[in-house]
């Protein structure tokens, strides 16, 4: 009966779509990704050496410890429950991503944990180590040479193939419980609780979605700490162009050599009224960064992390400078070995015209002196 004859007739219109069999799976996709969540432990949260005369203490939210080696492993499975408890994520269909690597990596885990197919729409540049990583997880990489077209083509394929097209730009602020529930910015100041300053200044992340730094303001936010939040954003990205004039529509012409950050529109799930600073970081800093990184803790980090640190260092020469004491906190986002044909690769470097030297300088004068030389 159609709603026209509802209308003459004063009948109630049932439908009712229940599928047990479905059901049945639905549950038991959600338990094995909330259990994947109960065998995790927390993430380690590292000290940066600073001259103890300082007063200041440098801490690293290592995200690399995560079962899939990166930061996105959290927005992974938060993405993967909002799925499923959407009912977008169905029995046999795959499941479609546009991402630049970790993120791929780590929704490829979660699909072959609730038995889903899973395909990665990426850029050709992506680091073979992360395809590798991907593949290993059971995902399928399907590239594309031009970064702009990855939203279109994944939503393609999610037509074509009867799939759903996860689309982390767009959901990853909305999927994480940024009140609480172990959330990134939760376990940090848990973490921090004992320390001699239990509240950062700071906290420094990097945005690839935007949906962390809107995890970490919105919860300092709501528990009223007077901890800041720093955004910084690599050449070739929009994020700080789009912030600092307010112009949602700014795009960049090419895509981010910083894998996993930057990108080349201003994505929905970045918050700028949430945030209170942005740095715009050389690329080349980016990999000074998680050189001395390495020097200073014997630890290999992506590039993303060393554009967190560039801008958490800058930080803390101010606070040396104004004869503050306090602490700040950045991220390290995933393991350097899935870089080391590039950030850690001379050759790489010299191919992209990118000269470390003065910026590496920058830090040892820092850490030397006390003084920003930049």
């Amino acid at each position: 009966m159609s709603t026209s004859q509802q209308t003459r007739t004063g009948k109630t219109l049932d439908v009712d779509h229940s599928d047990a069999a479905y059901r049945d799976w639905l549950k038991e996709a959600v338990r094995k990704v909330q259990a994947d969540a109960n065998r995790s432990a927390d993430t380690h949260l590292l000290r940066f050496p600073l001259p103890e005369k300082w007063g200041i203490d440098l801490y690293l939210k290592d995200e690399s410890t995560h079962p899939t080696g990166s930061l996105k492993h959290r927005l992974a499975r938060s993405l993967f429950l909002y799925g499923l408890c959407n009912g977008w994520i169905r029995p046999g269909r795959p499941v479609i991503e546009a991402s630049s690597g970790s993120t791929a990596v780590s929704e490829a885990y979660f699909a072959k944990l609730i038995g889903v197919p899973f395909i990665a729409v990426m850029p050709r540049t992506t680091s073979a180590e992360k395809c590798r990583l991907i593949e290993f997880h059971g995902g399928q990489c399907h590239f594309v040479d031009d970064s702009r077209k990855m939203y279109e083509e994944s939503a393609g394929l999610a037509v074509e193939t009867g799939g759903h097209y996860m689309d982390q730009f767009t959901y990853a602020e909305r999927a994480t419980d940024w009140r609480g529930n172990n959330n990134i910015a939760e376990s940090i100041f848990r973490q921090l609780e004992l320390e001699r300053f239990p509240e950062p200044a700071w906290i420094v992340a990097t945005a690839g979605t935007g949906g962390t730094s809107a995890t970490l303001a919105r919860y300092v936010h709501y528990t009223q700490r007077d901890t800041r939040i720093c955004v910084a954003d690599p050449e070739n990205s929009c994020f700080f162009d789009g912030w600092t004039t307010g112009d949602p529509d700014v795009t960049s012409d090419c895509g981010s050599r910083i894998e996993g950050i930057g990108r080349p529109r201003m994505e929905p799930s970045f918050v700028p009224g949430a945030i209170d600073r942005m740095m715009k970081v050389p690329d080349a800093a980016s990999v000074a960064a998680v050189r001395a990184l390495e020097r200073a803790i014997g630890r290999k980090a992506g590039g993303s992390t060393g554009t967190g640190l560039w801008s958490a260092l800058k930080i803390v020469a101010e606070m040396v400078a104004e004869g503050r004491q306090g602490s700040v906190v950045t991220l390290l986002c995933d393991p350097g070995d899935r870089y080391l044909d590039k950030y850690y690769s001379d050759a790489w470097l010299a191919a992209q015209g990118l000269d470390i030297e003065p910026y590496s300088a920058a830090i040892d004068a820092l850490l030397e002196t006390g003084v920003w030389p930049c």
